[in-house]
C-alpha cells in the first residue's frame, strides 16, 4: 500500500483561554508565548498553575525566548496577537498540510503518516514527560471494551492510563493533544462524511517489551462515535527488525497490508471503524505511544441513545473548542 510522509511545522498555538476556553478576543503570555487567556484578570487567577507550565517552556525552548524576557520578573505578562481573529483560526502551515495532504491521504487510503510531528526538542519533552508518569506506577493493564473473561492479556499486553492534560506533569501532554486538536480542527468538515465535534482523553500506552503486542482488532467496531484514531510515537532510534512493534494494518477489500513503524516524532492517522482491522506486533523493548480517538457528531449522539460507552474511559468527550474537561 502507498504510504504518505510530510512534515509538519511547529510554530503553532494554543488557541483558547486557559482559564474558561473562550476563543475569541484572546491575547498571548507574553513569557512562554504559548498560552492564551482572554484578559489579564483571567490570567492573573490562573498564574499560579500556569507558571509552572511558563517557566519549564523557558527551560526546554519550546518557543524562542530572549535574554531580555528571561531576565524579567516571573509576574505574568499578556501581549496582544496580532489580529483577534487569527487566534481561532489555523495557521497557514496547518491549514495547508491539511488541505493538501492530510484530507486527500485519508480520504483515499483512510491511513495517513506526518513525520517529524513537533521537532526533536518537544517529542523529548513530551517523551520525559511519559516516562515519569510510567514510573509513578499508574499506567494499569489495558481493558477490552467487552470483556467477558480474564484473557485480556492473551489479547493486548499493553500497560495505560488516561489523560485530561491539566495533571501535574503531563503539560507536554497536554500540549500534544492541543496540536493534534489543531490539525484535525483544520480538516474538520472534509474528512469523509464526518462533523468532528470532540474527543477523547489522551490514552498514554506502553507496550514493556518481552514480546508484548495486541492482536488484530478493530477500534470501533459497533458504532460508539469514534471516528479517526490519531497515534503519536515516542520511540527514539526504533529498529523494527531488531524490536519488532509495528503497527500492521489491513485495509478493508485491499490485498496488502501497511506496516507502521512507531518510530519517534510521528503521527498516525486512520478511520477508526470496520474498515482498518490492525495489530500491533511483538514488541521486544519498551513502546510508548499516545492516542486518541475523535469523534463524528452523529455518531456520537446515536451511540449515547443507545448507551454504547466503549471509547475510553467510558467515553469522555472533549470539545475541541474548550478545554479538556470531562463531558
Amino acid at each position: 500500500m502507498e504510504r504518505c510522509v510530510t512534515v509538519l511545522d511547529q510554530d503553532r498555538d494554543k488557541q483558547y483561554c486557559e482559564l474558561c476556553g473562550k476563543m475569541e478576543n484572546l491575547l498571548k503570555c507574553g513569557r512562554c508565548r504559548i498560552s492564551f487567556y482572554c484578559s489579564k484578570e483571567h490570567q492573573k487567577q490562573h498564574w499560579k498553575k500556569h507558571k509552572l507550565t511558563c517557566r519549564e517552556a523557558d527551560k526546554t525552548k519550546i518557543v524562542p525566548q530572549t535574554p531580555q524576557q528571561l531576565e524579567k520578573p516571573a509576574d505574568p505578562k499578556l501581549i496582544s496577537s496580532e489580529t483577534d481573529s487569527s487566534n481561532t483560526k489555523p495557521k497557514p502551515q496547518t491549514q495547508k498540510l491539511a488541505t493538501e495532504y492530510i484530507i486527500p491521504c485519508m480520504n483515499k487510503h483512510g491511513i495517513c503518516v506526518v513525520d517529524n510531528f513537533l521537532g526533536e526538542d518537544i517529542g523529548l519533552s513530551i517523551q520525559e514527560d511519559v516516562k515519569a508518569l510510567h514510573q509513578t506506577g499508574k499506567f494499569t493493564d489495558g481493558q477490552l471494551v467487552s470483556q467477558k473473561s480474564d484473557s485480556s492479556k492473551d489479547i493486548r499486553g499493553d500497560q495505560i492510563t488516561w489523560i485530561e492534560g491539566k495533571e501535574p506533569g503531563c503539560e507536554k501532554i497536554r500540549f500534544l493533544m492541543s496540536r493534534m486538536d489543531d490539525l484535525v480542527r483544520s480538516c474538520n468538515g472534509k474528512l469523509g462524511n464526518y462533523s468532528i465535534n470532540g474527543r477523547t482523553k489522551a490514552m498514554v500506552a506502553c507496550y514493556p517489551g518481552k514480546g508484548t503486542g495486541y492482536v488484530r482488532h478493530v477500534d470501533n467496531p459497533n458504532g460508539d462515535g469514534r471516528c479517526v484514531t490519531c497515534i503519536y510515537y515516542l520511540n527514539k532510534n526504533w529498529d523494527a527488525k531488531e524490536h519488532g512493534g509495528i503497527l500492521r494494518i489491513f485495509p478493508e477489500g485491499k490485498a496488502q497490508f501497511a506496516d507502521i513503524e512507531p518510530k519517534f516524532d510521528r503521527l498516525l492517522l486512520f478511520w477508526s471503524d470496520r474498515r482498518n482491522p490492525h495489530e500491533v506486533q511483538p514488541a521486544h523493548a519498551t513502546r510508548y505511544a499516545i492516542t486518541v480517538w475523535y469523534f463524528d457528531a452523529d455518531e456520537r449522539a446515536r451511540a449515547k441513545e443507545k448507551y454504547l460507552t466503549g471509547a475510553g474511559e467510558k467515553g469522555v468527550k472533549v470539545e475541541l473548542n474548550k478545554p479538556s474537561e470531562p463531558s
